[in-house]
């Protein structure tokens, strides 16, 4: 049945180590099971869509594999408040399953209905289910069957997307993709036609693909793009233009050039994709190839390579996370791709994970978070910013492959161009257990931290002045006019124009009305 569990805002949190970008926590684990680690929160996914945010992340971490429940964390208003859950999958949260692991989440345009896809383990093995929201993420229904376990299968990894291009021929179709690790890790995707009540049998890749990790995307046209990783750390694509009847043979990306992490942290090479208006690809990693000493203890940079096709990828770039020479080492990226910008405007957002010293031990090494954005392709790059840390890896939850944030974070675009990172904060444990749960930043980040100038053309001069702060713009001159047309605190015109981009701070001059002269 559909439920919702502790919808309450979580309280607003500024990393001790740094001070100038406020965090909210946006959800905690609720379970008290004896069997696995609480209170901890690893591997979240999100989607946006408009305004609305889903995010689903795992909670009550088991050392040998997945956690206690799922839960998530749900936005309307662009990440200003937040509530949160847990979805009715495991014995913990009523219902049938025991663990549930890799959560992701898409949103259904057609249908307006979201969806999180996961794997869950039941009596046999590891199923993937997809759970339905459809009054906008607030409440969950039932797990949905994609693919069932048997005692050959074990599934990992689902990744879920949706069409949501109204022109496109296969609009509305939501397809998941995973990986059998029963059968040396053999690549399987299905689609469904009725926003994931109903699944199709699973499909292959022409080649027979046996690879982990796959973030599929739909093109404009309808294509469905799924760059992967193989256990050899081969990076490619696979793609399929018939709405997921059939499926082409792999393409390469690039090699994954990166040496375990310093600390035993739980880290595997996958890609965090995105794709921008006209339907280009970009595809982040973590790699050490334009590092010193890459490969035996070298630090890792994050780059990138996109491709309009899915099967011509470009050159493979780095992201100027730090100087070459650095110490810092950077893994775990999020990279979010602004769907209402293309070419040379593209807008990129990346939040990532980072030791400042890479060369660190168990006891030594300091975790922390950072962000980099770019409005023009990736041509030029902000400078790194510090969204939390420093932290100790004794605070993370503790598993068989190291202890853990996830093997994968999220970042993802609201409509008003700013961008939200969703990932995992840690605090020293105390004698309840760990402190490790879900946070944000409490605002969107603007792209680049230039005044990206936003329409405020129609809004009251309240909430004009708070858009501009957001765009890291400011509040000019205001002129008061009489208006027969437009009601009195709204904003007739402004200057500079929405879509400006301009140097932090500048300032945005404002028309507001009287309302009607006497």
């Amino acid at each position: 049945m559909p439920i919702a569990l502790g919808a309450v805002a979580l309280a607003l949190f500024v990393p001790a180590a740094q001070a100038s970008v406020p965090l909210t926590q946006i959800s905690s684990d609720p379970f008290t099971n004896s069997s696995s680690q609480h209170f901890t929160e690893v591997e979240p996914g999100s989607f946006a869509y408009g305004s609305t945010i889903v995010a689903a992340v795992q909670q009550g971490r088991f050392t040998d594999g997945g956690g206690s429940g799922i839960g998530f964390a749900t936005t309307t208003d662009a990440g200003t408040t937040w509530e949160h859950g847990s979805l009715p999958l495991t014995t913990f949260a009523g219902g049938p399953f025991f663990r549930a692991s890799d959560p992701s989440v898409a949103y259904d345009a057609k249908a307006d209905a979201w969806l999180i896809a996961t794997a869950a383990l039941g009596a046999t093995d590891w199923s993937v289910v997809v759970d339905r929201s459809t009054d906008g993420g607030h409440t969950w229904g039932d797990p949905i069957t994609v693919a069932p376990a048997t005692s050959q299968t074990s599934f990992d990894k689902p990744w879920i997307t949706c069409d949501n291009t109204p022109a496109s021929p296969y609009y509305g179709n939501c397809y998941v993709q995973w990986d059998d690790v029963g059968a040396s890790m053999e690549v399987e995707v299905s689609a469904s036609t009725d926003s994931g009540l109903n699944w199709e049998a699973p499909q292959t890749p022409a080649n027979v693909t046996h690879a982990i990790g796959g973030q599929p995307l739909v093109q404009p046209d309808g294509s469905v793009i799924v760059p992967i990783t193989d256990d050899s750390y081969q990076l490619s694509s696979f793609r399929s233009t018939d709405g997921g009847e059939s499926w082409s043979a792999e393409t390469p990306i690039s090699f994954a050039h990166t040496p375990p992490l310093a600390g035993g942290l739980r880290s595997g090479p996958f890609t965090s994709a995105g794709m921008n208006e006209s339907g280009r690809i970009y595809v982040a990693w973590q790699d050490c190839r334009f590092r010193p000493h890459c490969g035996s203890g070298g630090a890792n940079d994050i780059v990138y390579s996109s491709s309009a096709d899915g099967v011509a990828w470009s050159p493979v770039r780095r992201i100027p996370i730090a100087p070459v020479k650095s110490s810092v080492d950077a893994f775990l990226p999020a990279l979010a791709v602004d769907r209402s910008t293309d070419g040379s405007h593209t807008h990129l957002a990346l939040t990532y994970y980072y030791y400042p010293q890479a060369n660190c031990q168990y006891a030594t090494c300091k975790l922390d978070v950072g962000f980099v954005s770019s409005v023009n392709g990736g041509a030029t790059w902000s400078a790194s910013r510090q969204l939390a840390g420093a932290m100790s890896l004794s605070w993370l939850a503790a598993t068989t492959q190291g202890p853990m944030v996830g093997d994968y974070i999220s970042t993802s675009f609201t409509s008003d161009g700013l961008a939200h990172g969703i990932f995992v904060v840690a605090k020293p444990k105390n004698a309840a257990g760990f402190h490790e749960a879900l946070y944000t930043t409490a605002a969107g980040l603007q792209p680049a931290f230039q005044c990206i100038v936003p329409k405020v053309v129609g809004r009251t001069l309240a909430g004009a002045k708070t858009a501009l702060t957001r765009h890291n713009c400011r509040t000019g001159t205001i002129n008061r006019i009489y208006s027969r047309t437009v009601k009195n605190g709204h904003v007739i015109a402004q200057k500079p124009h929405a879509g400006a981009v301009l140097a932090p701070g500048t300032k945005v001059n404002l028309v507001v009305s009287r309302g009607p002269r006497p």
